[in-house]
Formats: C-alpha cells, sequence, structure tokens
C-alpha cells in the first residue's frame, strides 16, 4: 500500500473516530429547548407555553439528564405534552420521579412508547439504517402500571392511551385524544370517535398526540379535527448528517425531513402544524447522538 494510500486510511479513521467521541462522550449530554411560535388560538387568547418532552429512556444513573428535564419548569409552561419512551431500563422510574417532579401541579397529557411497557434490547446499530425494525426482540417488562400512576395521580397529566380527554389550560378548553405506541401496532384509531364524541361539544382546541408518527395516525388524526399534532419516537435520526434538513433514517414511514422539529401535516385538504420531538435520550445500547442533540421543544401558542 502507498504511503498517499496509508494518510488517506489514517485521516478517514481519525475523522472517524473523533466523530464517535464527539457523538459519545459530548453531543448526547448538549440538552437544548427548541422555540416555535403557532397561531392557532382564538382570537383574544392569552398566550399558551407548551412543553413537549419526548424519548426520555431514562436510566437511573442519568443524573444529568434529569437534573436538566427538572430544570425546564423555569420556562413555566403552561402545559405539558408527553410522547412517550420515559424508560429505558427496570429502574428508570426513580430517575423520571426525579425529573418530573418540579412539573407537579402543570396540566399534562401523555401516551406511551413501547419502551414504558418493555426495556430494550442490544441490536445491531446497523439494522436501524436499513429502516423502520420489523423484528423486535421482547425485552424486560417494564413497570408500566407504576408509571401510568405517577403521571396520572401524581402529575395529574391526562392519559391519552387509545383514549380522550378535556383539560382547562389558560382559561381555554383543550380537548386531546392520543393512541398507544403505533410503531408496536398498539394505536386503536377505530376507538376514537366515540372517545371523542363523549366528550361533548365546546373545545377551544383540540390536538392529537402519538408517540410514533406512522402516516396512518397523522392522517387520522386530521380527519377527527386534531388542530395540532405532537409526536415523538424518531429521535430525529439520532445520527445525522451535519446541516442536512433530513434525517438519515425515522424508523416509521413519515418524510425524512419531517422527523424533527416543527413543519405542516396535508391530509385530504386540511393542513396542521406537527411538532416531532427528536427526544431527550437514547437507548442504552446506542448511547450517541451526532448533529442530533438531545432536546425538548417549547412551543408559544398566540392568537389566529
Amino acid at each position: 500500500m502507498t504511503r498517499t494510500a496509508l494518510t488517506v486510511l489514517g485521516a478517514v479513521g481519525a475523522v472517524g473516530l473523533g466523530a464517535a467521541v464527539w457523538g459519545i462522550g459530548v453531543e448526547r449530554h448538549l440538552y437544548t429547548v427548541r422555540r416555535h411560535e403557532l397561531r392557532i388560538l382564538p382570537d383574544g387568547a392569552a398566550p399558551v407555553r407548551v412543553l413537549h418532552l419526548s424519548d426520555a429512556h431514562m436510566a437511573p444513573w442519568q443524573h444529568r439528564k434529569q437534573r436538566w428535564i427538572a430544570s425546564l419548569a423555569a420556562l413555566r409552561p403552561d402545559v405539558i405534552v408527553n410522547t412517550g419512551d420515559n424508560l429505558g431500563h427496570r429502574a428508570g422510574l426513580a430517575g423520571i420521579r426525579r425529573a418530573f417532579a418540579p412539573f407537579r401541579g402543570i396540566p399534562g397529557l401523555f401516551v406511551h412508547g413501547s419502551n414504558d411497557h418493555v426495556s430494550p434490547t442490544p441490536r445491531n446499530p446497523f439494522l436501524y439504517l436499513m429502516g423502520p425494525s420489523r423484528h423486535v426482540a421482547e425485552g424486560e417488562p417494564l413497570d408500566a402500571t407504576a408509571l401510568d400512576r405517577f403521571l396520572s395521580d401524581e402529575l395529574g397529566w391526562a392519559d391519552l392511551n387509545n383514549a380522550a380527554a378535556s383539560i382547562e389550560v389558560g382559561g381555554l378548553r383543550l380537548d386531546a385524544f392520543g393512541v398507544s405506541d403505533a410503531h408496536r401496532a398498539w394505536d386503536r384509531l377505530d376507538v376514537l370517535p366515540d372517545a371523542i364524541a363523549a366528550l361533548g361539544d365546546g373545545a377551544d382546541l383540540t390536538w392529537g398526540v402519538t408517540h410514533a408518527p406512522y402516516r396512518r395516525v397523522l392522517d387520522e388524526f386530521v380527519d377527527l379535527g386534531a388542530e395540532a399534532l405532537f409526536a415523538g419516537h424518531t429521535h430525529g435520526g439520532q445520527v445525522r448528517i451535519p446541516f442536512s434538513p433530513s434525517a438519515l433514517v425515522a424508523n416509521c414511514d413519515i418524510p425524512l425531513d419531517q422527523a424533527r422539529g416543527l413543519s405542516s401535516w396535508t391530509h385530504d385538504g386540511r393542513t396542521v402544524p406537527l411538532n416531532v420531538s427528536a427526544g431527550i435520550g437514547h437507548s442504552i445500547y446506542a448511547p450517541v447522538r451526532f448533529a442530533c442533540r438531545p432536546e425538548a421543544s417549547l412551543i408559544t401558542l398566540l392568537p389566529r
């Protein structure tokens, strides 16, 4: 092998090593708040601050993550939307309790991801780049019931897993509906029309909430009258090409340029805002973020 070839290989190896060190040792801890504004409130309404949290994948030793999530209470949100995958370890609930404790008393909504029910399992990371995972090895069962008791009974958040609920936010009636993890086919879109009808008329705003933003779910949410959509699951691709507007993968069928951040979703002539959170964490078996910082979203709603 020539000296030039060896030099090129050495440079490529150094770049790869540097990227790995950055993604594993640095960027996955560079938590950030992604801020947006949406004009979707009724005329004359006061602004509403929505904190969108997703994919904490909490393990008990992740104290830096727990402190950062807890610090978000200083943003003074009016409502919290949690799009699932809170747990990442059989003892993850202890960390979630510490992280979410400052949000007690703030109205909230939540749905499940699969890692609220089963722990993650080791898998070949290169398979993730091949598209949505289809054959998921069953991990250790997690105590989703204890998680729900904490979120519902202690924090007072509404459970939207294949359900609908009304809450009051800033003097407005917010109706919301959601599904459990569509990536595992746990979504029951068929039960939502009756659940929504049971809420009655009079909502000032209607939202649809899902963990995995599959097209079938987003389309049905639009048909059901949602005026804003919230999702997680994608991790924003988790490993991206720097400055690229699109993710490499989304682990679902959403367009890759909508796998992170605020965009619009159009179906059957209606267009509504869609926020897909890139999430706060990662599987304990894939501890890396590259060109995709862990995040929460703060969305300020304003009158139309």
